[in-house]
């Protein structure tokens, strides 16, 4: 049942082309990596092009991320806490980006969004602190970059053979974690040793 529906709704993002991309990764009822991926067979296709499958998959990547600005900035907390496990955002996990954000400053949007899981939950917390809507918009679209071209690449590389886009992106997406984890961690020391600088 559920290889139906996710079939239905890649034929559904086909038939839409760009804008199937956009919207697909802006609701996410499948996740992005399947959505660039299938993009990326598209491209393989010749249905559509690889810079607008990278372009539209990009806006949508960050449009995402709006909506749960928007959700902090105007509902808040509250919101999340009633209605955040529909859209898999648990409250442990809300504190965490809270704390990280309150901590670190609204950098750490950057830098979370290479982190398994933080790199939704974050805009939450920036939404919340009304942070600038334009910083928020290009620390996330930088971020996103690497993200939406690899998937959209490696699903044109694999052409037929997309399905396989998560054994394919492994050898990619491990260090790339550990290397963002590297970051997180020197921006953080970066942080705190100004911080000191400071208090001194």
């Amino acid at each position: 049942m559920l290889h139906d529906l996710i079939n239905t709704l890649l034929d559904w993002i086909e038939s839409l082309g760009y804008f199937g991309i956009l919207i697909g990764l802006m609701i996410e009822v499948i996740p992005s990596e399947i959505v660039l991926g299938y993009a990326g067979y598209l491209v393989s296709q010749h249905s559509i092009s690889f810079v607008g499958a990278f372009l539209f998959g990009l806006v949508g990547a960050v449009a995402q991320q709006w909506i749960l600005y928007a959700i902090g900035y105007y509902a808040g907390r509250p919101f999340f806490e009633k209605y955040g496990k529909y859209i898999k955002i648990k409250p442990k996990h809300l504190d965490l980006a809270e704390q990280w954000f309150q901590r670190y400053g609204d950098g750490i949007v950057f830098t979370a969004r290479f982190v398994p899981v933080m790199r939704q939950v974050i805009s939450v917390p920036a939404g919340i602190a009304r942070m600038s809507f334009w910083r928020f918009t290009m620390l996330t679209g930088i971020a996103s970059v690497p993200w939406v071209l690899l998937f959209v690449y490696l699903g044109r590389s694999l052409g037929d053979n997309w399905q396989n886009i998560d054994e394919k992106a492994a050898p990619y997406v491990q260090p790339a974690i550990l290397i963002a984890i590297a970051l997180l961690i020197v921006y953080v020391v970066y942080k705190l040793l100004k911080r000191r600088g400071k208090s001194l």
